[in-house]
């Protein structure tokens, strides 16, 4: 299974920006960290993290026809995005949410997402652990729909 996992903007700032919160792993750590747990599972990553929407959405119609499942840390655009979800819905690709954070105990601007009902899953407050998580999710739900057609 080919996994895509993309971050939105200010991820790029892991281990800098608010570490109380956010850790203090850099992004190219974690995804060098997720890179391995998929091998470890006979499944590989693709990662790819911008501060534009437009990056994020092109990316997006990209996995089509590549990519089996797509783990996505939307940042911001979470709260803001109707682009991403149409670009999600679009290419029919099941995708996890996942935010390091739990956003449900965070401003009240930061608990609604455009994403999570149409999400296969989500995954927050596990801090970066939560891609571990989400990885090993969408392994399961893939084999799962591989079993049933």
């Amino acid at each position: 299974m080919n996994i895509l996992i993309l971050n939105g903007p200010n991820l790029n700032l892991l281990g800098k920006r608010e570490p109380d919160i956010y850790g203090a792993q850099t992004l190219q750590d974690l995804m060098t960290d997720c890179s391995a747990y998929a091998e470890q599972l006979n499944h590989s990553v693709t990662h790819f993290q911008s501060n534009a929407e437009h990056e994020i959405v092109n990316a997006i119609h990209d996995a089509m026809n590549t990519i089996d499942f797509i783990v996505i840390n939307p940042g911001a655009f979470t709260h803001t995005s109707i682009a991403l979800r149409d670009a999600l819905l679009g290419v029919n690709i099941p995708f996890i949410e996942i935010h390091i954070s739990n956003v449900h105990a965070r401003e009240t601007f930061r608990q609604h997402s455009y994403l999570s009902d149409i999400a296969s899953g989500v995954i927050v407050g596990c801090g970066t652990h939560g891609y571990k998580l989400a990885i090993e999710s969408a392994a399961q739900q893939f084999n799962h729909q591989q079993k049933n057609g």
